[in-house]
Protein backbone atom coordinates (compact mmCIF):
# COMPACT_ATOMS: atom_id res chain seq x y z
CA UNK A 1 0.00 0.00 0.00
CA UNK A 2 1.14 3.59 -0.87
CA UNK A 3 0.54 6.22 1.87
CA UNK A 4 0.30 9.84 0.47
CA UNK A 5 -1.50 12.62 2.77
CA UNK A 6 -3.80 13.28 -0.44
CA UNK A 7 -4.99 11.52 -3.21
CA UNK A 8 -6.98 14.00 -6.61
CA UNK A 9 -8.62 11.64 -8.48
CA UNK A 10 -8.56 12.87 -11.97
CA UNK A 11 -6.11 16.08 -13.29
CA UNK A 12 -8.53 17.82 -15.45
CA UNK A 13 -9.78 21.19 -15.59
CA UNK A 14 -10.20 21.29 -11.59
CA UNK A 15 -7.58 18.75 -10.23
CA UNK A 16 -4.63 19.97 -12.26
CA UNK A 17 -5.17 23.08 -10.26
CA UNK A 18 -5.58 21.37 -6.90
CA UNK A 19 -2.70 19.57 -7.46
CA UNK A 20 -0.64 22.35 -7.75
CA UNK A 21 -1.79 24.45 -5.32
CA UNK A 22 -1.30 21.57 -2.78
CA UNK A 23 1.69 20.85 -3.95
CA UNK A 24 2.96 24.78 -4.04
CA UNK A 25 1.47 25.30 -0.79
CA UNK A 26 3.90 23.10 1.39
CA UNK A 27 6.59 20.98 0.85
CA UNK A 28 5.53 18.57 4.57
CA UNK A 29 2.56 17.25 2.72
CA UNK A 30 2.77 14.28 0.33
CA UNK A 31 0.30 14.10 -3.33
CA UNK A 32 -0.43 11.86 -5.55
CA UNK A 33 -2.63 12.20 -8.36
CA UNK A 34 -4.18 9.79 -10.65
CA UNK A 35 -5.04 9.98 -14.05
CA UNK A 36 -6.90 7.24 -16.02
CA UNK A 37 -5.36 8.05 -19.37
CA UNK A 38 -1.85 8.85 -21.05
CA UNK A 39 0.24 12.21 -20.61
CA UNK A 40 -1.07 13.20 -23.66
CA UNK A 41 1.73 14.94 -25.63
CA UNK A 42 0.92 14.20 -29.29
CA UNK A 43 1.06 16.42 -31.30
CA UNK A 44 -2.79 16.94 -32.30
CA UNK A 45 -3.26 17.70 -28.74
CA UNK A 46 -0.74 20.60 -29.21
CA UNK A 47 -2.77 22.27 -32.38
CA UNK A 48 -5.71 23.93 -31.57
CA UNK A 49 -7.65 23.44 -34.68
CA UNK A 50 -6.80 19.47 -34.28
CA UNK A 51 -9.24 19.08 -31.89
CA UNK A 52 -11.44 16.96 -33.93
CA UNK A 53 -8.63 14.34 -34.12
CA UNK A 54 -8.66 12.78 -30.93
CA UNK A 55 -12.76 12.69 -30.37
CA UNK A 56 -12.64 9.44 -31.97
CA UNK A 57 -9.39 7.98 -29.72
CA UNK A 58 -10.13 5.33 -27.19
CA UNK A 59 -7.03 5.92 -25.52
CA UNK A 60 -7.93 9.77 -24.91
CA UNK A 61 -11.25 9.56 -24.52
CA UNK A 62 -13.93 8.45 -22.52
CA UNK A 63 -16.24 7.19 -25.35
CA UNK A 64 -19.82 7.76 -23.29
CA UNK A 65 -23.03 8.09 -25.12
CA UNK A 66 -26.25 8.67 -24.11
CA UNK A 67 -29.50 6.75 -23.86
CA UNK A 68 -32.24 7.29 -26.20
CA UNK A 69 -33.48 10.74 -25.42
CA UNK A 70 -37.34 10.98 -25.86
CA UNK A 71 -37.42 14.59 -27.02
CA UNK A 72 -34.66 13.64 -29.28
CA UNK A 73 -36.93 11.23 -31.50
CA UNK A 74 -35.24 7.95 -29.38
CA UNK A 75 -31.47 9.40 -30.79
CA UNK A 76 -28.16 8.86 -28.75
CA UNK A 77 -25.65 11.56 -28.47
CA UNK A 78 -22.01 10.63 -28.35
CA UNK A 79 -20.38 12.72 -25.57
CA UNK A 80 -16.92 12.10 -25.47
CA UNK A 81 -14.72 13.74 -22.55
CA UNK A 82 -11.05 14.01 -21.95
CA UNK A 83 -9.31 11.05 -20.67
CA UNK A 84 -5.55 12.34 -20.65
CA UNK A 85 -3.61 14.56 -18.58
CA UNK A 86 -5.39 18.05 -18.18
CA UNK A 87 -8.95 16.22 -18.86
CA UNK A 88 -10.75 18.00 -21.59
CA UNK A 89 -8.55 21.28 -21.54
CA UNK A 90 -6.15 19.05 -23.82
CA UNK A 91 -9.04 18.37 -26.56
CA UNK A 92 -11.50 20.45 -25.86
CA UNK A 93 -12.82 23.75 -28.05
CA UNK A 94 -10.88 26.07 -26.24
CA UNK A 95 -13.02 29.12 -25.33
CA UNK A 96 -12.32 30.98 -22.36
CA UNK A 97 -16.24 32.17 -20.98
CA UNK A 98 -16.70 32.74 -17.54
CA UNK A 99 -20.64 32.69 -17.23
CA UNK A 100 -22.97 35.74 -15.96
CA UNK A 101 -22.49 37.22 -12.69
CA UNK A 102 -26.15 35.80 -11.51
CA UNK A 103 -25.20 32.22 -12.51
CA UNK A 104 -22.81 32.61 -9.06
CA UNK A 105 -25.66 34.63 -7.42
CA UNK A 106 -27.74 31.95 -7.94
CA UNK A 107 -25.66 29.20 -6.55
CA UNK A 108 -25.48 31.05 -3.48
CA UNK A 109 -29.13 32.40 -2.93
CA UNK A 110 -29.77 27.93 -2.90
CA UNK A 111 -27.46 27.54 -0.12
CA UNK A 112 -24.11 27.26 -1.07
CA UNK A 113 -22.52 29.87 1.23
CA UNK A 114 -19.08 31.64 -0.02
CA UNK A 115 -20.59 31.26 -3.85
CA UNK A 116 -21.32 34.57 -5.01
CA UNK A 117 -19.88 36.38 -7.92
CA UNK A 118 -17.80 38.28 -5.39
CA UNK A 119 -16.93 35.63 -3.44
CA UNK A 120 -15.64 33.75 -7.13
CA UNK A 121 -14.24 36.51 -8.86
CA UNK A 122 -11.05 36.13 -6.96
CA UNK A 123 -10.50 33.02 -8.05
CA UNK A 124 -11.47 33.34 -11.74
CA UNK A 125 -8.80 36.37 -11.47
CA UNK A 126 -6.14 34.06 -9.89
CA UNK A 127 -5.97 31.26 -12.25
CA UNK A 128 -5.28 33.35 -15.73
CA UNK A 129 -3.04 36.01 -17.26
CA UNK A 130 -5.19 37.96 -19.62
CA UNK A 131 -3.15 38.63 -23.15
CA UNK A 132 -4.62 41.08 -25.74
CA UNK A 133 -3.88 39.86 -28.91
CA UNK A 134 -3.07 43.03 -31.56
CA UNK A 135 -4.55 42.19 -34.52
CA UNK A 136 -6.11 43.79 -37.88
CA UNK A 137 -9.18 43.07 -39.79
CA UNK A 138 -8.92 41.44 -43.50
CA UNK A 139 -6.55 38.87 -42.69
CA UNK A 140 -3.81 41.24 -41.33
CA UNK A 141 -1.86 39.74 -38.65
CA UNK A 142 0.43 41.48 -35.86
CA UNK A 143 2.42 38.85 -33.55
CA UNK A 144 2.28 41.28 -30.81
CA UNK A 145 0.97 40.25 -27.22
CA UNK A 146 0.16 42.72 -24.55
CA UNK A 147 -0.95 42.38 -20.88
CA UNK A 148 -4.40 43.50 -20.36
CA UNK A 149 -4.80 45.20 -17.33
CA UNK A 150 -7.72 47.82 -18.65
CA UNK A 151 -10.56 45.69 -16.64
CA UNK A 152 -8.66 44.64 -13.96
CA UNK A 153 -11.18 45.07 -11.54
CA UNK A 154 -12.58 41.75 -13.58
CA UNK A 155 -9.62 40.08 -15.11
CA UNK A 156 -6.31 38.62 -13.68
CA UNK A 157 -3.14 38.87 -15.44
CA UNK A 158 -0.47 37.05 -13.16
CA UNK A 159 -1.73 33.66 -13.31
CA UNK A 160 -0.39 31.10 -15.40
CA UNK A 161 -3.37 29.97 -17.79
CA UNK A 162 -2.85 32.25 -20.96
CA UNK A 163 -6.41 33.94 -22.49
CA UNK A 164 -5.50 35.45 -25.88
CA UNK A 165 -7.93 36.80 -28.35
CA UNK A 166 -7.46 35.69 -32.04
CA UNK A 167 -4.08 37.25 -33.87
CA UNK A 168 -5.67 37.39 -37.46
CA UNK A 169 -9.25 38.66 -37.83
CA UNK A 170 -11.61 37.09 -40.44
CA UNK A 171 -13.79 39.06 -42.65
CA UNK A 172 -16.50 37.28 -42.74
CA UNK A 173 -16.18 37.05 -39.22
CA UNK A 174 -15.67 40.60 -39.00
CA UNK A 175 -18.93 40.95 -41.13
CA UNK A 176 -20.98 38.71 -38.35
CA UNK A 177 -20.29 40.82 -35.59
CA UNK A 178 -20.90 44.00 -37.80
CA UNK A 179 -24.64 42.40 -38.74
CA UNK A 180 -24.84 41.86 -34.68
CA UNK A 181 -23.94 45.28 -34.06
CA UNK A 182 -26.48 46.96 -36.38
CA UNK A 183 -29.24 45.26 -34.12
CA UNK A 184 -27.92 47.18 -31.00
CA UNK A 185 -25.40 44.60 -29.77
CA UNK A 186 -22.42 46.28 -28.52
CA UNK A 187 -18.86 45.07 -30.05
CA UNK A 188 -16.45 45.95 -27.71
CA UNK A 189 -17.71 44.50 -24.65
CA UNK A 190 -15.33 42.11 -22.10
CA UNK A 191 -17.90 39.04 -21.84
CA UNK A 192 -15.75 37.96 -19.09
CA UNK A 193 -16.16 41.40 -17.08
CA UNK A 194 -19.25 43.68 -16.09
CA UNK A 195 -21.68 42.39 -18.95
CA UNK A 196 -21.64 39.57 -21.08
CA UNK A 197 -24.20 41.14 -23.70
CA UNK A 198 -22.31 41.79 -26.87
CA UNK A 199 -21.21 40.19 -29.92
CA UNK A 200 -17.24 40.33 -30.99
CA UNK A 201 -14.17 37.61 -31.15
CA UNK A 202 -14.38 34.53 -28.78
CA UNK A 203 -11.47 34.74 -26.04
CA UNK A 204 -9.39 31.37 -25.95
CA UNK A 205 -6.86 29.60 -24.32
CA UNK A 206 -4.75 29.16 -27.06
CA UNK A 207 -0.67 30.82 -26.28
CA UNK A 208 1.46 31.28 -29.74
CA UNK A 209 -0.72 28.93 -31.57
CA UNK A 210 -0.42 26.12 -28.94
CA UNK A 211 -3.41 24.76 -26.84
CA UNK A 212 -2.82 25.91 -23.62
CA UNK A 213 -4.34 22.67 -20.85
CA UNK A 214 -4.39 22.92 -17.35
CA UNK A 215 -1.59 20.05 -17.60
CA UNK A 216 0.72 23.07 -19.12
CA UNK A 217 0.12 25.49 -17.30
CA UNK A 218 -0.54 23.82 -13.95
CA UNK A 219 1.62 20.41 -13.68
CA UNK A 220 4.45 21.32 -15.32
CA UNK A 221 5.40 24.37 -13.17
CA UNK A 222 5.34 21.51 -10.43
CA UNK A 223 5.71 18.17 -11.67
CA UNK A 224 9.28 18.00 -10.22
CA UNK A 225 8.49 19.10 -6.39
CA UNK A 226 9.36 15.70 -4.79
CA UNK A 227 6.06 15.87 -2.75
CA UNK A 228 3.77 15.59 -5.99
CA UNK A 229 3.76 12.18 -7.61
CA UNK A 230 1.24 11.95 -10.62
CA UNK A 231 0.53 8.50 -11.77
CA UNK A 232 -0.93 7.71 -15.79
CA UNK A 233 -3.06 4.96 -17.06
CA UNK A 234 -4.13 4.35 -13.28
CA UNK A 235 -8.14 4.19 -13.39
CA UNK A 236 -9.51 4.18 -10.06
CA UNK A 237 -12.05 1.22 -9.04
CA UNK A 238 -13.78 2.96 -5.80
CA UNK A 239 -13.17 4.60 -2.75
CA UNK A 240 -12.57 2.46 0.40
CA UNK A 241 -14.11 3.55 3.77
CA UNK A 242 -13.67 2.59 7.34
CA UNK A 243 -16.78 3.09 8.62
CA UNK A 244 -17.82 6.40 7.21
CA UNK A 245 -14.53 8.02 6.93
CA UNK A 246 -12.90 7.71 3.06
CA UNK A 247 -9.13 6.45 3.66
CA UNK A 248 -7.87 5.06 0.48
CA UNK A 249 -8.61 4.69 -3.10
CA UNK A 250 -8.44 1.00 -4.76
CA UNK A 251 -7.85 1.23 -8.32
CA UNK A 252 -8.79 -1.38 -11.58
CA UNK A 253 -5.64 -3.53 -11.51
CA UNK A 254 -6.10 -3.86 -7.10
CA UNK A 255 -3.29 -1.83 -5.72
CA UNK A 256 -4.35 0.22 -2.91
CA UNK A 257 -3.18 3.82 -2.07
CA UNK A 258 -4.08 5.86 1.43
CA UNK A 259 -4.73 9.02 1.95
CA UNK A 260 -4.18 10.26 5.69
CA UNK A 261 -5.78 13.84 5.15
CA UNK A 262 -8.49 14.00 1.94
CA UNK A 263 -9.71 11.89 -0.85
CA UNK A 264 -10.21 14.37 -3.57
CA UNK A 265 -12.73 13.34 -6.46
CA UNK A 266 -11.69 15.15 -9.68
CA UNK A 267 -13.29 13.00 -12.30
CA UNK A 268 -15.63 14.80 -14.23
CA UNK A 269 -19.00 15.14 -13.77
CA UNK A 270 -19.76 11.29 -15.16
CA UNK A 271 -17.04 9.34 -13.57
CA UNK A 272 -16.96 11.20 -10.24
CA UNK A 273 -20.73 10.47 -10.02
CA UNK A 274 -20.04 6.51 -11.01
CA UNK A 275 -16.70 6.08 -8.50
CA UNK A 276 -19.21 7.59 -5.35
CA UNK A 277 -21.52 4.95 -6.57
CA UNK A 278 -19.31 2.05 -7.07
CA UNK A 279 -18.08 2.83 -3.54
CA UNK A 280 -21.37 2.90 -1.86
CA UNK A 281 -22.62 6.32 -1.65
CA UNK A 282 -25.79 7.23 -3.93
CA UNK A 283 -29.03 6.15 -3.97
CA UNK A 284 -29.63 2.92 -2.14
CA UNK A 285 -32.04 0.99 -4.33
CA UNK A 286 -29.81 1.86 -7.20
CA UNK A 287 -27.02 0.48 -4.74
CA UNK A 288 -28.77 -2.44 -3.64
CA UNK A 289 -29.56 -3.20 -7.45
CA UNK A 290 -26.09 -4.09 -8.22
CA UNK A 291 -25.12 -5.42 -4.86
CA UNK A 292 -22.76 -2.53 -3.34
CA UNK A 293 -22.77 -2.61 -0.11
CA UNK A 294 -24.48 1.00 1.12
CA UNK A 295 -22.10 3.08 2.94
CA UNK A 296 -24.61 6.01 2.92
CA UNK A 297 -27.49 6.68 1.40
CA UNK A 298 -27.20 9.97 -0.89
CA UNK A 299 -29.92 10.05 -3.41
CA UNK A 300 -28.69 13.31 -5.18
CA UNK A 301 -25.53 11.45 -6.64
CA UNK A 302 -25.94 11.13 -10.16
CA UNK A 303 -29.09 13.26 -10.28
CA UNK A 304 -29.48 16.63 -12.00
CA UNK A 305 -27.31 16.03 -14.97
CA UNK A 306 -27.31 19.41 -16.95
CA UNK A 307 -25.55 20.02 -20.31
CA UNK A 308 -26.40 22.83 -23.26
CA UNK A 309 -27.41 21.51 -25.92
CA UNK A 310 -26.40 22.84 -29.44
CA UNK A 311 -27.89 23.63 -32.75
CA UNK A 312 -26.10 24.97 -35.68
CA UNK A 313 -27.59 26.13 -38.92
CA UNK A 314 -25.11 26.53 -41.68
CA UNK A 315 -25.27 28.97 -44.95
CA UNK A 316 -22.95 28.80 -48.68
CA UNK A 317 -21.30 31.47 -49.48
CA UNK A 318 -20.41 33.14 -52.28
CA UNK A 319 -17.46 31.09 -54.14
CA UNK A 320 -14.95 34.19 -53.41
CA UNK A 321 -15.82 34.63 -49.96
CA UNK A 322 -12.90 33.69 -47.61
CA UNK A 323 -13.59 30.09 -45.68
CA UNK A 324 -12.34 27.99 -43.92
CA UNK A 325 -13.42 24.66 -46.04
CA UNK A 326 -11.15 25.96 -48.89
CA UNK A 327 -7.96 27.27 -46.44
CA UNK A 328 -7.95 23.84 -45.05
CA UNK A 329 -7.56 22.28 -48.85
CA UNK A 330 -4.50 21.23 -50.92
CA UNK A 331 -1.31 24.14 -51.31
CA UNK A 332 -3.75 26.38 -49.09
CA UNK A 333 -3.25 23.97 -45.91
CA UNK A 334 0.15 23.14 -46.38
CA UNK A 335 1.23 27.04 -46.29
CA UNK A 336 -1.13 27.23 -43.54
CA UNK A 337 0.92 24.31 -41.40
CA UNK A 338 4.23 25.60 -42.18
CA UNK A 339 2.93 28.86 -41.01
CA UNK A 340 2.36 27.32 -37.85
CA UNK A 341 5.10 25.27 -37.68
CA UNK A 342 7.37 28.54 -37.48
CA UNK A 343 4.95 30.37 -34.98
CA UNK A 344 3.23 32.66 -37.30
CA UNK A 345 -0.69 33.36 -37.16
CA UNK A 346 -2.47 30.54 -39.33
CA UNK A 347 -5.89 28.63 -39.24
CA UNK A 348 -4.21 26.00 -36.77
CA UNK A 349 -4.05 28.05 -34.44
CA UNK A 350 -8.02 29.25 -34.20
CA UNK A 351 -10.36 27.49 -32.07
CA UNK A 352 -13.19 25.60 -33.91
CA UNK A 353 -15.95 28.77 -32.83
CA UNK A 354 -14.39 31.86 -33.48
CA UNK A 355 -16.70 34.47 -32.89
CA UNK A 356 -19.82 34.87 -30.63
CA UNK A 357 -23.07 36.83 -29.73
CA UNK A 358 -24.65 36.99 -26.53
CA UNK A 359 -28.49 38.28 -26.81
CA UNK A 360 -31.92 37.83 -25.47
CA UNK A 361 -34.21 35.73 -27.93
CA UNK A 362 -37.07 37.14 -26.82
CA UNK A 363 -35.64 41.41 -26.83
CA UNK A 364 -32.50 41.89 -28.32
CA UNK A 365 -32.71 44.89 -25.93
CA UNK A 366 -33.19 43.22 -22.84
CA UNK A 367 -29.44 43.40 -21.07
CA UNK A 368 -29.47 39.70 -20.12
CA UNK A 369 -28.60 37.24 -22.79
CA UNK A 370 -30.71 33.67 -23.21
CA UNK A 371 -28.61 32.55 -25.73
CA UNK A 372 -24.93 32.16 -26.99
CA UNK A 373 -24.22 32.16 -30.39
CA UNK A 374 -21.26 30.82 -32.16
CA UNK A 375 -20.04 31.40 -35.29
CA UNK A 376 -17.30 30.12 -37.41
CA UNK A 377 -16.35 30.56 -41.20
CA UNK A 378 -16.79 26.97 -42.07
CA UNK A 379 -19.26 24.49 -42.12
CA UNK A 380 -19.06 20.79 -41.78
CA UNK A 381 -20.07 17.65 -43.49
CA UNK A 382 -23.56 16.02 -42.90
CA UNK A 383 -23.11 12.55 -40.96
CA UNK A 384 -19.12 12.78 -41.01
CA UNK A 385 -17.66 14.18 -37.83
CA UNK A 386 -16.23 17.36 -38.09
CA UNK A 387 -15.32 16.98 -41.78
CA UNK A 388 -15.47 20.31 -43.44
CA UNK A 389 -16.98 20.51 -46.49
CA UNK A 390 -15.83 21.56 -50.10
CA UNK A 391 -17.11 24.61 -50.64
CA UNK A 392 -17.09 28.27 -49.24
CA UNK A 393 -19.68 28.55 -45.92
CA UNK A 394 -20.49 29.66 -42.79
CA UNK A 395 -22.22 28.06 -39.66
CA UNK A 396 -24.14 30.18 -37.51
CA UNK A 397 -24.83 27.71 -34.07
CA UNK A 398 -26.32 28.31 -30.31
CA UNK A 399 -27.35 27.04 -27.09
CA UNK A 400 -29.83 28.19 -24.62
CA UNK A 401 -27.71 29.12 -21.77
CA UNK A 402 -29.61 28.28 -19.14
CA UNK A 403 -31.56 24.87 -19.90
CA UNK A 404 -34.84 23.64 -17.63
CA UNK A 405 -34.30 20.22 -18.98
CA UNK A 406 -32.72 17.75 -16.25
CA UNK A 407 -31.48 14.47 -16.26
CA UNK A 408 -29.26 11.21 -14.81
CA UNK A 409 -25.74 9.43 -14.43
CA UNK A 410 -26.72 5.94 -12.83
CA UNK A 411 -24.60 2.42 -12.53
CA UNK A 412 -25.34 -0.31 -14.88
CA UNK A 413 -23.59 -3.04 -13.66
CA UNK A 414 -20.97 -3.18 -10.33
CA UNK A 415 -17.81 -3.09 -12.73
CA UNK A 416 -15.79 -0.37 -13.04
CA UNK A 417 -15.85 -1.34 -17.03
CA UNK A 418 -19.23 -0.66 -17.40
CA UNK A 419 -20.53 2.20 -18.55
CA UNK A 420 -22.89 4.38 -16.96
CA UNK A 421 -26.30 5.46 -18.23
CA UNK A 422 -26.22 9.20 -19.75
CA UNK A 423 -29.85 10.62 -19.66
CA UNK A 424 -29.28 13.81 -20.05
CA UNK A 425 -33.09 14.65 -21.32
CA UNK A 426 -32.12 17.25 -24.17
CA UNK A 427 -35.45 19.42 -25.10
CA UNK A 428 -37.43 17.34 -22.36
CA UNK A 429 -38.68 21.15 -20.91
CA UNK A 430 -40.91 23.33 -23.12
CA UNK A 431 -38.98 26.44 -22.75
CA UNK A 432 -36.12 24.67 -24.20
CA UNK A 433 -37.66 24.17 -27.31
CA UNK A 434 -39.09 27.51 -27.51
CA UNK A 435 -35.10 28.99 -27.15
CA UNK A 436 -34.56 26.22 -30.04
CA UNK A 437 -37.36 27.62 -32.57
CA UNK A 438 -35.93 31.17 -31.74
CA UNK A 439 -32.15 30.61 -32.03
CA UNK A 440 -33.20 28.85 -35.34
CA UNK A 441 -35.04 31.84 -36.89
CA UNK A 442 -31.93 33.52 -35.70
CA UNK A 443 -29.41 32.23 -36.64
CA UNK A 444 -31.07 31.96 -40.57
CA UNK A 445 -31.43 35.70 -40.39
CA UNK A 446 -28.10 36.99 -39.35
CA UNK A 447 -26.69 34.40 -41.80
CA UNK A 448 -28.44 36.19 -44.59
CA UNK A 449 -28.90 39.81 -43.45
CA UNK A 450 -26.31 43.05 -43.07
CA UNK A 451 -23.05 42.74 -43.45
CA UNK A 452 -23.24 39.39 -44.35
CA UNK A 453 -25.84 39.58 -47.00
CA UNK A 454 -22.95 40.34 -49.66
CA UNK A 455 -21.42 36.99 -48.65
CA UNK A 456 -24.57 34.91 -48.25
CA UNK A 457 -25.37 32.60 -51.57
CA UNK A 458 -27.83 30.14 -49.75
CA UNK A 459 -29.07 28.59 -46.86
CA UNK A 460 -27.60 24.56 -47.02
CA UNK A 461 -28.61 23.90 -43.51
CA UNK A 462 -31.31 23.44 -42.45
CA UNK A 463 -32.80 24.17 -45.94
CA UNK A 464 -35.14 26.89 -47.15
CA UNK A 465 -37.77 24.12 -47.74
CA UNK A 466 -37.91 23.61 -43.79
CA UNK A 467 -39.99 26.73 -42.56
CA UNK A 468 -42.86 25.61 -40.12
CA UNK A 469 -42.21 25.66 -36.24
CA UNK A 470 -43.11 21.47 -36.16
CA UNK A 471 -40.28 21.54 -38.82
CA UNK A 472 -37.65 23.23 -37.52
CA UNK A 473 -37.94 21.58 -34.10
CA UNK A 474 -37.59 18.42 -35.58
CA UNK A 475 -34.82 19.47 -37.20
CA UNK A 476 -33.17 20.41 -33.58
CA UNK A 477 -34.33 17.39 -32.50
CA UNK A 478 -32.78 15.51 -35.36
CA UNK A 479 -28.93 17.16 -35.72
CA UNK A 480 -28.29 18.88 -32.15
CA UNK A 481 -25.46 17.75 -30.27
CA UNK A 482 -24.04 18.31 -27.06
CA UNK A 483 -21.90 20.94 -25.75
CA UNK A 484 -19.66 18.94 -24.07
CA UNK A 485 -20.58 20.84 -20.64
CA UNK A 486 -21.88 18.28 -18.29
CA UNK A 487 -22.58 19.43 -14.78
CA UNK A 488 -24.51 19.04 -11.62
CA UNK A 489 -24.37 15.25 -10.60
CA UNK A 490 -22.76 15.59 -7.51
CA UNK A 491 -24.47 19.55 -6.96
CA UNK A 492 -24.14 21.07 -4.11
CA UNK A 493 -26.12 22.50 -1.76
CA UNK A 494 -27.04 22.12 2.24
CA UNK A 495 -28.10 18.69 3.14
CA UNK A 496 -31.36 20.04 4.09
CA UNK A 497 -31.93 19.84 0.34
CA UNK A 498 -32.49 16.14 -0.58
CA UNK A 499 -30.27 16.07 -4.28
CA UNK A 500 -27.53 17.80 -2.80
CA UNK A 501 -24.59 15.94 -2.61
CA UNK A 502 -21.70 18.50 -1.36
CA UNK A 503 -21.63 21.21 1.03
CA UNK A 504 -20.75 24.51 -0.18
CA UNK A 505 -17.18 23.24 1.23
CA UNK A 506 -17.36 20.44 -1.31
CA UNK A 507 -17.11 17.89 1.20
CA UNK A 508 -19.40 15.02 0.77
CA UNK A 509 -22.42 14.77 2.95
CA UNK A 510 -22.48 12.11 5.32
CA UNK A 511 -18.98 10.69 5.53
CA UNK A 512 -15.35 12.12 5.93
CA UNK A 513 -12.49 12.78 4.14
CA UNK A 514 -13.81 13.04 1.11
CA UNK A 515 -14.80 16.11 -1.48
CA UNK A 516 -15.69 16.50 -5.14
CA UNK A 517 -13.68 19.64 -7.02
CA UNK A 518 -15.00 19.42 -10.49
CA UNK A 519 -18.22 20.88 -12.61
CA UNK A 520 -20.33 17.86 -11.26
CA UNK A 521 -20.93 19.65 -8.07
CA UNK A 522 -22.36 22.90 -9.85
CA UNK A 523 -26.25 23.25 -8.86
CA UNK A 524 -26.90 24.60 -12.23
CA UNK A 525 -25.02 24.94 -15.47
CA UNK A 526 -23.42 28.25 -16.04
CA UNK A 527 -24.60 30.29 -18.97
CA UNK A 528 -21.18 29.85 -20.83
CA UNK A 529 -18.64 27.07 -22.13
CA UNK A 530 -17.96 25.44 -18.50
CA UNK A 531 -14.34 25.13 -18.33
CA UNK A 532 -13.54 28.62 -17.17
CA UNK A 533 -16.31 27.95 -14.13
CA UNK A 534 -14.67 24.57 -13.29
CA UNK A 535 -10.85 25.90 -13.31
CA UNK A 536 -12.54 28.50 -10.35
CA UNK A 537 -14.07 25.71 -8.72
CA UNK A 538 -10.35 24.01 -8.59
CA UNK A 539 -8.76 27.15 -7.12
CA UNK A 540 -11.48 27.83 -4.96
CA UNK A 541 -11.49 24.28 -3.64
CA UNK A 542 -7.78 24.11 -3.15
CA UNK A 543 -8.16 27.22 -0.80
CA UNK A 544 -10.66 25.44 1.25
CA UNK A 545 -8.42 21.81 1.36
CA UNK A 546 -5.02 24.49 2.38
CA UNK A 547 -7.01 26.30 4.86
CA UNK A 548 -8.68 23.49 6.74
CA UNK A 549 -5.27 21.34 7.26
Amino acid sequence: MQNFDYIIIGSGAAGAIVANRLASSSDNHSICVLEAGPAGNNLYSKIPAAFSKNLQNDKLMWRFSTAPTEQLDGRSVYIPQGKLLGGSTSINGLIYNRGQSSDFDHWHALGNEGWSYQDVLPYFRRSENRLASIAASNGVEKDGLSNDATDSQYRGNLGPLQVTDPNRLDPVCDAFIETLAERGLPTHNDYNGASQRGTGYFQRTIYKGRRVTTAGAFIDPVRSNPNLQIQTGVQVAKILFKQKRAYAVETVDGRVLEAKREIILSAGTVNSAKILQLSGVGPAALLQEFNIPVIHNLEGVGENFQDHYFVRVSARLKPDSPSLNLQSRGLSLVREVLRWSIGKPSILGLSPSIAYAFLNSADLDDPIPDLQFVFTPGSYQEGKVYVLDKFAAATCGFTQQRPESVGYVRLTGNSPHDAPELQPNYLDHEVDRLAALRGIKLSREFLRSGALAKHYEQEEVPGSQLQTDDELLDFARKTGNTGYHLVGTCTMGPETNPLSVVGSDLKVHGVDGLRVVDASVMPRVTSSNTCAATMMIGEKGADMIINST
